[in-house]
């Protein structure tokens, strides 16, 4: 038998002055020629918009708090949310009449998105603003017959922001509808059945087990929705519903100041907008934990390019 020695492993020798080298991070001097170029065109673009006298910025912060600006922010407020509360439950009920096995509800589902979602949203808000050319008076009752349960006058039903709300919630369930269909398509079959096999009925199944897991897949989206819901309320203008576009327009036709404010409508709407940005951002992470990636860099220090990470390390040597 013959003997066999075992592999020898050389160990490499730890250099002793390996601690104390210092890493020094890839330099991105084209990220930095680039962003300073770009920050130099917007500080340049900055400074041609505040010396232009065309803008009349005594106008801009003349009528920028006014109350008629405030009475139409709260006009627009107010459709914002019932539009997106009423697309949301309505969307939600097409989304699961689109998955039901019934031919008869996934066809008026199907027809319901076909219709919103093919037609302009602006042709839709004229509409529903004269729909009383169309019917004078709107009836309830049975129909075929005589029995009229209720009557009315059009105009007096359909005034300007319930019109408005009419369009905009009926255009955004058709949106809302895919998005909650898919979100409900992203919950893995076999969470179903395994509520059935408990003895869970189907709706039951459906709001305690499959939609708050869909909510990972709806929620981001339907923040987006939120966003761009808030700035199309501006098309509501054309029927004069009293918005913050409507109010602006009553201005300038008035005092000729059209871009003066165009600029009032557009600064409240980015603040708007942004005040939006913050919830969605954190509904998104929060919604998103599992399946983001780890270590997320907030974007102040990805601008920075590691500068943050290097003043940290100094300070916490010269501390020692």
């Amino acid at each position: 038998m013959s003997d066999t020695k075992a592999p020898t492993v050389t160990v490499p020798k730890r250099d002793p002055h390996a601690q104390d080298l210092e890493v020094v991070p890839l330099r991105n001097y084209g990220r930095w020629i680039a962003a300073a170029a770009a920050l130099l065109a917007l500080v340049g673009l900055i400074g041609s918009l505040a010396k232009n006298d065309n803008l009349h910025w005594d106008v801009v912060g003349h009528y920028l708090f006014a109350d008629l600006i405030f009475d139409g922010l709260a006009t627009t407020l107010w459709l914002t949310a019932a539009a997106m509360a009423l697309g949301l439950g309505l969307g939600t009920l097409i989304a699961v009449m689109r998955l039901s096995s019934s031919p008869v509800l996934y066809g008026l589902a199907t027809a319901f998105v076909w219709f919103f979602r093919g037609t302009p949203l602006l042709v839709q808000i004229i509409f529903w603003g004269y729909a009383a050319a169309l019917y004078q008076y709107v009836k309830v009752g049975v129909p075929f017959t005589d029995i009229t349960f209720f009557q009315a006058e059009t105009n007096s039903l359909l005034t300007p922001a319930i019109a408005a709300l009419l369009a905009l919630g009926l255009n955004e369930a058709a949106y809302a509808s895919e998005i909650v269909r898919a979100g409900i398509q992203s919950v893995d079959p076999g969470q179903t059945e395994a509520a059935h096999s408990l003895g869970m009925r189907p709706a039951l199944t459906m709001r305690r087990i499959v939609l708050p897991q869909a909510m990972r897949v709806i929620i981001p989206p339907m923040g987006n929705e939120t966003i761009n819901m808030l700035k199309m309320t501006a098309l509501v203008s054309v029927i004069s519903a009293h918005d913050l576009m409507s109010n602006i327009q009553d201005v300038y036709a008035q005092n000729y100041q059209v871009i003066p404010m165009l600029v009032v409508a557009s600064l409240w709407y980015l603040a708007l907008v942004t005040l939006l940005s913050v919830p969605q951002a954190w509904l998104e992470r929060r919604y998103g934990r599992g399946t983001t990636r780890a270590g997320y860099v907030s974007p102040f220090r990805r601008m920075l390019g590691g500068a943050v990470e290097r003043i940290g390390k100094n300070s916490k040597e010269e501390s020692r």
